[in-house]
């Protein structure tokens, strides 16, 4: 009995923990599922898959899964809002005491400024353009948090046309091969982020991309 009480006593205490926000940006609808703007989805369904986490459900702007990795508190988070209102996710969060943005939340974001096979681990920095990274910028009221940029762009010399319907297009085979490849390297940089924080990460894993 008292080894029972212990262990829930000790679940507690690391449930009531900072919680570690993995944001994916997407679009909900299975007309989207598929394409390149939904890469950070793609990435939050291989953790949930390695990590064996189950059951997602909605709360309020989002669906959300938690769980443990080793001994931390996280969160995976889909925003159900469309890529431009994709902050309104985070508001039940900011309102936590003791959570961070800047320690405590990573965003996974396709980035068409980069090549398909090059991605980038950053602690900070603008939204470059993008309509989900401004509307997390706008809850935030800052640029100060870490994310990871994943490239979707055509290779040098190719022209994409029109930004908006290319990051709509889905993923051919091929391409969608190239990312998947990836998948083992994103999941390592993101389990280091959530025990040693971004810098490091960025300075262990950046060259690994293309």
């Amino acid at each position: 009995m008292l080894r029972a009480l212990a262990r829930l006593f000790s679940r507690r205490k690391v449930e009531e923990g900072p919680v570690k926000v993995i944001v994916g940006l997407g679009n909900p609808g299975k007309e989207y599922e598929r394409t390149r703007h939904n890469v950070g989805w793609w990435v939050l369904d291989r953790l949930a898959d390695v990590w064996r986490l189950e059951g997602w459900r909605r709360d309020g702007d989002a669906r959300v899964l938690s769980g443990h990795v080793g001994p931390a508190n996280v969160r995976l988070v889909k925003p159900q809002t469309y890529m431009n209102l994709s902050g309104a996710a985070l508001r039940p969060y900011l309102r936590r005491s003791g959570w961070s943005p800047q320690h405590d939340l990573l965003v996974v974001v396709d980035e068409a400024a980069l090549p398909l096979g090059a991605f980038r681990f950053r602690a900070r920095g603008s939204s470059a353009g993008h309509n989900g990274l401004k509307s997390i910028e706008g809850a935030l009221g800052h640029q100060d948090y870490a994310r990871l940029r994943i490239g979707i762009g055509p290779p040098p010399g190719r022209n994409r046309g029109d930004l908006a319907d290319y990051v709509l297009s889905d993923f051919g085979k091929a391409d969608a091969k190239v990312v998947e490849e990836l998948m083992p390297t994103f999941r390592e940089g993101i389990e280091a982020w959530l025990t040693e924080g971004i810098e490091p990460v960025m300075n262990r894993f950046n060259g690994k991309g293309s």
